[in-house]
C-alpha cells in the first residue's frame, strides 16, 4: 500500500472548508480543480453554479497523509448526509493491488464507480462495503 488518506464530501462548502484547513495547518494545495475543468461527460449537465464548485482538492498535511475533498453536485453521487460525507482512499502500488482491494471490499457491498482509467490519469473506482463504509481505490500511473 502506498498510503491511505481521507476524502471529504461537501454540499457547496468545500472551498470554504479547505481554506479553513489550509490556514490552520499552514499547508498548500497539491491540486484544486473546479467542475468547469472536467471534460464533457455524456449525461452530465452542470448548472452555472455547479461549474464553479470544487471537483477535487488535495491538501497534504504530512508527508504520508493528505486530506482531499469535493462538492457533490446533484446527479453525480448520493446526496451528502452525515455518515456518507467521507471515504477512505487507498492509493495502491499497482493495478493488481487496486483490483484486489476493490474486489474484496466489494464483496457484499455496492459498486459506486467501477475501476477504470480516468481523465486525471489514475486507475480509480469507488465502492460502499457491506458495512456502509465508502472506499476509493486508486493507482496513480
Amino acid at each position: 500500500m502506498k498510503n491511505v488518506n481521507i476524502y471529504l464530501n461537501f454540499e457547496g462548502s468545500c472551498e470554504a472548508a479547505f481554506g479553513f484547513y489550509k490556514d490552520i495547518f499552514g499547508a498548500e494545495y497539491n491540486t484544486k480543480m473546479r467542475y468547469s475543468e472536467m471534460p464533457y461527460t455524456e449525461g452530465v449537465t452542470l448548472t452555472e453554479n455547479d461549474r464553479n464548485k470544487i471537483l477535487h482538492v488535495s491538501l497534504p498535511l504530512t508527508e504520508n497523509f493528505t486530506v482531499m475533498g469535493c462538492d457533490v453536485v446533484k446527479g453525480m453521487g448520493a446526496p451528502v448526509v452525515a455518515g456518507n460525507n467521507f471515504s477512505v482512499m487507498l492509493n495502491t502500488e499497482n493495478r493488481e493491488d487496486a483490483d484486489r482491494f476493490f474486489n474484496a471490499l466489494g464483496e457484499g457491498g455496492q459498486i459506486v464507480m467501477p475501476m477504470g482509467d480516468t481523465f486525471w490519469g489514475a486507475y480509480f473506482g469507488m465502492i460502499t462495503d457491506k458495512f456502509g463504509i465508502n472506499w476509493m481505490v486508486s493507482f496513480e500511473k
